[in-house]
């Protein structure tokens, strides 16, 4: 028998995609049990945002599923059963991002990255596990010296207490730098969604962590559609209303128990 090596244990198939006739396609951050079926706002249900899509991106979609079928199986699936010639379904312009260590992790982390250094105005950010690198972080600080507002939803309550301990520990300089941050009461939060000043949307199962951002195969939808970052952005704002503001006071008087674990998590960063 072969031990599993780290690499093995590490190669995480994190996408979420559903494909139906090859013509309508679902993806976000969704899993399939019970914990998903409510609506994200009491207690043992998880909050999530996904995206139901038709036209050209949905053989895109396919294709990424497709991608982690013959690694898994052995067997290709092609042919017009599986992906049917498409018809234009929207004025919307959009494109599927996929990332895995295989075929290069980078598409993923250098879409965040881009997307907020591009950003003039807003970013709206939900992430459920926040542990971003020193390059988003100095992306973000960098986007609030262009006075850039920028609004941070993550959770008030999360099933990893050590990604939530490495998580809070870099609050302070995202604070300090003028970044709003705000945690969700209401259920667990697990939505991924991104805007950028109001004309830039995105939904997706990447979170921002290295885990994600480089070990994990990973998806997101990319909308360049301001119709599509306001309804996001008006479910961002309904999730806020749900939530608990954060300021450099309350934070650096977290108790010694919480520092504690933001010191246990620090080493390990990369792997969470």
């Amino acid at each position: 028998m072969n031990l599993p090596t780290l690499s093995d244990v590490n190669d995480r198939n994190h996408r979420r995609i559903l494909v139906v006739d090859g013509r309508i396609g679902f993806t976000g951050g969704s899993g399939a049990s019970s914990k998903w079926m409510g609506n994200g706002r009491r207690e043992g249900y998880w909050r999530q945002t996904d995206v139901r899509i038709e036209g050209h991106a949905v053989t895109d979609l396919q294709a990424a599923f497709a991608e982690n079928w013959l690694e898994a199986t052995g067997r290709a699936l092609g042919g017009s059963d599986y992906f049917p010639r498409q018809e234009r379904a929207g004025e919307v312009l959009a494109q599927i991002v996929k990332s895995s260590p295989e075929r290069g992790s980078l598409p993923m982390y250098m879409m965040y990255l881009f997307a907020i250094s591009s950003a003039q105005r807003a970013i709206y950010l939900t992430n459920p596990y926040f542990v971003p690198d020193e390059g988003i972080t100095g992306a973000l600080i960098d986007a609030r010296a262009r006075h850039v507002r920028i609004v941070l939803l993550l959770p008030g309550d999360i099933d990893h207490q050590i990604v939530e301990a490495a998580s809070r520990a870099g609050f302070g300089r995202l604070l300090d730098a003028g970044v709003e941050i705000y945690e969700y009461q209401a259920g667990l939060l697990h939505a991924k969604t991104m805007t950028i000043d109001g004309e830039w949307a995105m939904v997706g199962s990447a979170n921002m962590d290295n885990r994600s951002l480089a070990l994990n195969n990973e998806l997101s939808l990319v909308a360049y559609d301001r119709e599509v970052a306001g309804r996001l952005h008006h479910v961002f704002e309904e999730d806020l209303a749900n939530s608990r503001a954060i300021d450099a006071q309350t934070w650096r008087s977290r108790s010694l128990w919480k520092r504690f674990w933001e010191y246990v998590s620090w080493p390990i960063r990369s792997l969470l």
